[in-house]
C-alpha cells in the first residue's frame, strides 16, 4: 500500500512539474515574440522618419560605395515595389495576415519559431503603417522605402523582416520542429522499430 502511494504521489509531481515547464516555455517562446517584434517594428518606424526628415529633396547618400545607397522613394505596393495597383487589396491582406500571426503566437514555444514570427509581424505592421497613416489616405498609403541595392528593387526594415521572419519559419518546417517544440518524428509510433530491435515474439519461440 505505501508502495502505491508513493509511486501515485510521485507520478503526480512528475506531472505537475511537467506542466509547470510547459508554461514556463511557452511564455519564454512568447516573450522572444514580443521582444524580437517590438523592436523591429520600432526600428522600422524610426528608420523611415529619419528617410522622410533627411532624404528629401536630396541625392543618393552612399554607405557602402555604389552596393549600398539610400534613395527615398514612396512604393503604393508590396514588398520590394511588387503589385503597385493593389494598395487597398493589399492593406487588406495585411490586416488579415497581422490578425493571424497574432493568433498563431499564442502557441508559440520554439524560440526560433518565436523570433520568425515575431519578424513576419513587425515586418507586416510596419508597412501596415504607412499604408494606413500616410499620404494619399487610410488603405492606400505609399510605404517609405530607402535602401537601395545594385539591380534590386528599393527596400526597408520592414521588407527585410518579413523575409527574414519566413526564413526562420521555413527553417523550422524542413527541420521537423512545430511551433511547440516537439518534431514530426516524435510522432511516429513505437512498433515501427525495425524487427532486429524488438524482442522475440511468440512466433519467434
Amino acid at each position: 500500500m505505501q508502495a502505491a502511494r508513493g509511486t501515485s504521489v510521485d507520478s503526480s509531481d512528475s506531472g505537475s512539474t511537467d506542466q509547470r515547464r510547459t508554461v514556463l516555455s511557452s511564455r519564454r517562446g512568447w516573450t522572444v515574440f514580443a521582444v524580437v517584434a517590438t523592436v523591429l517594428y520600432i526600428a522600422d518606424q524610426v528608420s523611415k522618419r529619419a528617410a522622410v526628415e533627411h532624404l528629401a529633396s536630396r541625392d543618393d547618400v552612399r554607405l557602402v560605395g555604389e552596393f549600398l545607397q539610400l534613395h527615398l522613394t514612396r512604393n503604393p505596393g508590396a514588398a520590394f515595389s511588387l503589385g503597385t495597383g493593389f494598395t487597398v487589396g493589399l492593406s487588406c491582406l495585411a490586416v488579415a495576415a497581422t490578425i493571424v500571426v497574432l493568433g498563431v503566437s499564442r502557441k508559440v514555444v520554439d524560440p526560433i519559431w518565436a523570433a520568425g514570427l515575431g519578424a513576419l509581424l513587425a515586418g507586416i505592421a510596419g508597412n501596415l503603417t504607412d499604408r494606413m497613416l500616410r499620404d494619399p489616405g487610410p488603405f492606400r498609403g505609399h510605404v517609405i522605402d530607402f535602401l537601395q541595392l545594385p539591380n534590386w528593387p528599393i527596400f526597408n526594415i520592414a521588407d527585410i523582416s518579413i523575409n527574414v521572419g519566413a526564413g526562420l519559419i521555413l527553417l523550422q518546417v524542413l527541420r521537423g520542429i512545430r511551433i511547440d517544440g516537439t518534431r514530426h518524428a516524435d510522432d511516429e509510433p513505437a512498433d515501427t522499430a525495425p524487427s532486429s530491435e524488438r524482442g522475440p515474439t511468440e512466433d519467434d519461440a
